[in-house]
């Protein structure tokens, strides 16, 4: 395998070097002094936020943008062997990389890697470890799945030996890492168009624990099912958090404000307990924070720097975030695209002020919708109205026979109303129609639903 070496930085090619992630990559190897190049489908507040920092981005697959000169490649996941510039790279003989063999590499490169992995709330978690460790000025590197606003993006390139970066399951990425200190949130069924099932996914994460020597530690949810089987033969630390008072840390008393914001009681190994009030809302981000609390203690934070930084963290793009009101109508938009993600934003919806709470969910690849028909079904019966668009296709095409009509009848089943547009245009008309002064509507999905949220606000 190709190693990248810091100490002789060479030119690197990304293809799909707007993804959230392969753009953060290319940032970071590009401040390191590498010459960084790649290509993307379309132009995006991404690649233009690139090309101000004088990375070069090509738009299209074209094997004439795999020039001579490059020294390494990086491929995103969506890249599969009929891609024009694969073939071009590997015509040329030109040694590549994937996403996630490129990060393990880069994180070889700093005294602490923290890999934070989990089915559900990676971005989140990350997110508040990084506001706690830039809030103690560790000057920290770090890789976010989402924008944080501190930020002013998804990365930043510190000096310290802190890299704090997400850690996905999906393909077994995440086997490439090399981390010093580890967080497993939560193991669910996911991506089952790789995964056999949940034992297979359970293994993953197993063996991702596994990646962590004898000195370094592991952070993990108590609340997860068996959790033990999935450390079980570990030499390295390991702590505990969750709601299970039997956990090191683990929350009691926990309560939300008048717009859903959360508090809790916080008990920890060798300390009184505390109270911590946060600015975003629901349970599941009471457990993001706990995880947090208790990475922070393991770098001997102050509790003062940690609980200041939750306190002050907002939340990033796409987590609950405050779009605007259009005639009296709140819109929030939301990236859950999981079933347990849905169900845990609708809970937290219904502590915020509303009258008639709407979900306007458009779903995230057929298979994903396939798999969890009933289930996404049950979880969007927490709203009072859904709307449904066509579902986002992302790294698949169209070959089971799943169409969201399919939902919108397994939502009617249960007896809750349920509308289909095949346009986010059609969908919009009706929503201006429906949707009253004191209404919440929340968008929903990881493609691109968030368009309709914002077109609405220009209306």
């Amino acid at each position: 395998m190709y190693q990248i070496d810091f100490k002789h930085p060479v030119s690197v090619y990304f293809v799909g070097i707007g993804g959230i992630s392969m753009s953060g990559l290319a940032e970071i190897l590009h401040q390191a002094g590498f010459a960084v190049s790649g290509s993307d489908w379309k132009s995006s507040p991404i690649t233009q936020a690139l090309e101000k920092k004088g990375i070069q981005v090509y738009y299209g697959e074209d094997a004439a943008h795999v020039t001579e000169g490059i020294d390494c490649a990086v491929l995103t996941s969506a890249v599969h062997e009929d891609n024009l510039e694969f073939a071009a790279i590997r015509q040329k003989e030109i040694p590549y990389l994937s996403r996630a063999q490129l990060l393990g590499q880069i994180m070889k490169n700093y005294e602490l890697p923290i890999a934070v992995s989990g089915t559900h709330g990676k971005t989140t978690t990350t997110s508040m470890l990084s506001e706690i460790l830039l809030k103690a000025g560790t000057d920290p590197t770090l890789s976010i799945g989402g924008i944080l606003k501190s930020i002013g993006g998804n990365i930043r390139v510190g000096e310290s030996g802190y890299f704090l970066t997400e850690a996905c399951e999906y393909t077994n990425s995440f086997l490439s890492f090399f981390p010093k200190i580890a967080l497993i949130l939560n193991v669910e069924e996911d991506h089952l168009d790789f995964f056999k099932d949940l034992a297979a996914i359970r293994h993953s994460f197993h063996n991702f624990a596994r990646l962590l020597p004898q000195d370094g530690t592991l952070v993990i949810s108590g609340d997860i099912d068996r959790w033990q089987e999935l450390t079980q033969g570990l030499s390295c630390r390991i702590i505990t958090y969750g709601h299970d008072g039997g956990c090191d840390y683990y929350a009691s008393d926990i309560a939300q404000d008048e717009q859903g914001n959360a508090s809790f009681l916080l008990h920890s190994p060798g300390r009184d307990p505390q109270q911590v009030s946060l600015k975003v809302p629901g349970s599941h981000n009471v457990h993001n924070a706990l995880a947090a609390i208790a990475t922070a203690d393991l770098l001997d934070i102050s509790r003062e720097n940690t609980l200041a930084a939750l306190h002050e963290f907002q939340g990033t793009d796409r987590r609950f975030e405050y779009k605007g009101n259009v005639n009296g109508v709140t819109i929030i938009d939301d990236y859950a695209h999981h079933p347990t993600e849905i169900t845990a934003t609708l809970q937290a919806a219904h502590n915020y002020p509303h009258k008639t709470l709407w979900c306007m969910f458009q779903p995230h690849t057929y298979s994903r919708t396939r798999d969890f028909m009933e289930q996404f079904a049950q979880a969007l019966t927490l709203a009072d109205r859904v709307v449904l668009t066509d579902i986002y296709a992302a790294r698949e095409k169209d070959t089971l026979g799943i169409s969201s009509r399919d939902l919108q009848a397994a939502v009617q089943r249960l007896g809750r109303e349920c509308d289909y547009f095949p346009t986010f245009e059609e969908a919009e008309k009706f929503l201006l129609e429906n949707c009253i002064n004191g209404d919440l509507l929340i968008t929903m999905g990881a493609g691109d639903v968030v368009k309709i949220g914002e077109s609405l606000l220009q209306k």
